[in-house]
């Protein structure tokens, strides 16, 4: 009997939650099949099976936690089912009407409330005799109708559903709202005239896919003028330990990548030795394996400095909550033709609004509002990236 392990899934993780069995008891699993998601608080890790053979019982279920090490199924190597069943579907839901779940109770279950049982009122034998009403005394205010009934969750229409946070979720809640109550957040915005980078792109944009199976997109002009903004200002690249304010002489820049799982953040290591090839492919493999939950929890650790990109969803304007402990991060957004003053004239040009949000306590404004106007001045002048003037 071999025993099915949570294994170490990254440095700092001590637990981890099941996120579902993609094998139920009693199924034949082949030697590194997927048997089940592991979530973490940074990615969701496959657990594959390390023999071939048959799940015989399985000790945690969907939503349970578990301790890196600790044993979650057991596997008999060697046997084969005489068929393979599915993974188990979840629970009906009870027949009886269940009272509402107060808000915040997690539950992975469909909560259906059922209507109301209809009221009649008891058939009128002839006609109502006339009542008389005595006028109101002077100075007495009138009696208002009472309003009619607020509609009640049982009605018809108006099904709740309650759904478990997943871990991955519960942390990047939890890091948010960290971030909004031990940072002084600011942000300041400016605009830039993508011109110089579409005509680039269009430019080379074959020859760039021909020579490295990759397109030329926006994050890697972002990220090399990101950098150099970082070595300008390096506060920006910075971060606070107790009462000290530590400056990094690396850039690992983080980028926001978002999944039906939630946003994570995988991490370039020293991108400032990254050409703009082996940028845009470490991106297009980021997004891959962000959407097929095949990141790494290393992967996800670390960074200096983040660049989130609203745009891809139509974002026009945002503020961008830091990563701690980095103390800043940009916001790219979405390019919209639009009237601008150039040389006395007003011309359509393809713009796209950026912000910064920084943590006061090491950013001074000054630094940020020159920060951010660096990175502008060279994303609006490319050849800059290259003579870093």
């Amino acid at each position: 009997m071999i025993e099915l392990k949570v294994p170490d899934v990254g440095e700092s993780i001590t637990e981890v939650e099941i996120g579902s069995w993609l094998k139920a008891e009693g199924a034949t699993v082949a030697k590194d099949e997927p048997v089940a998601v592991i979530e973490t608080e940074k990615a969701t890790v496959d657990l594959p099976a390390p023999e071939a053979g048959v799940i015989v019982k399985i000790l945690k279920q969907a939503g349970e936690t578990a301790a890196v090490g600790e044993t979650i199924a057991h596997l008999e190597a060697g046997k084969t089912a005489a068929a393979t069943p599915a993974a188990p579907a979840p629970a009906p839901a009870a027949e009886k009407p269940n009272p509402a779940p107060a808000r915040g109770t997690p539950s992975s279950k469909a909560v259906l409330a059922e209507p109301a049982p209809r009221v009649e009122a008891p058939p009128a034998v002839g006609p109502a005799p006339k009542e008389k009403i005595p006028a109101p005394a002077a100075g007495a205010a009138k009696a208002v109708p009472p309003p009619p009934a607020a509609a009640k969750a049982g009605t018809p229409g108006r099904a709740e559903e309650v759904v478990r946070m997943t871990l991955l979720r519960r942390t990047i809640a939890k890091r948010l709202v960290e971030a909004q109550h031990t940072a002084a957040l600011l942000t300041t915005f400016n605009e830039v005239d993508m011109s110089a980078i579409l005509a680039l792109r269009q430019q080379y944009q074959e020859g760039f896919v021909k020579k490295y199976g990759v397109k030329l997109g926006f994050m890697s002009f972002f990220v090399k003028a990101v950098i150099d903004g970082l070595k300008q200002f390096p506060a920006l690249n910075a971060e606070i330990r107790d009462t000290d304010i530590v400056y990094h002489k690396y850039h690992d820049i983080g980028l926001a990548v978002g999944t039906d799982r939630g946003l994570v953040v995988p991490v370039l290591p020293d991108a400032d030795r990254l050409s703009f090839a082996e940028i845009e492919q470490a991106v297009a493999d980021f997004a891959r394996r962000a959407r097929e939950g095949k990141l790494k929890p290393e992967e996800l650790a670390g960074g200096t400095f983040t660049i989130t990109n609203g745009g891809v969803f139509g974002s026009l304007l945002s503020t961008p909550l830091v990563n701690p402990p980095q103390s800043g991060v940009l916001g790219m957004h979405a390019i919209q033709d639009r009237p601008v003053a150039l040389a006395g004239q007003v011309v359509i040009r393809p713009m796209m609004y950026v912000a910064l949000s920084y943590d006061h306590r090491i950013v001074d404004g000054k630094e940020s509002i020159l920060f951010l106007r660096r990175v502008k001045e060279v994303l609006e002048n490319p050849a800059r990236m290259f003579l870093e003037v």
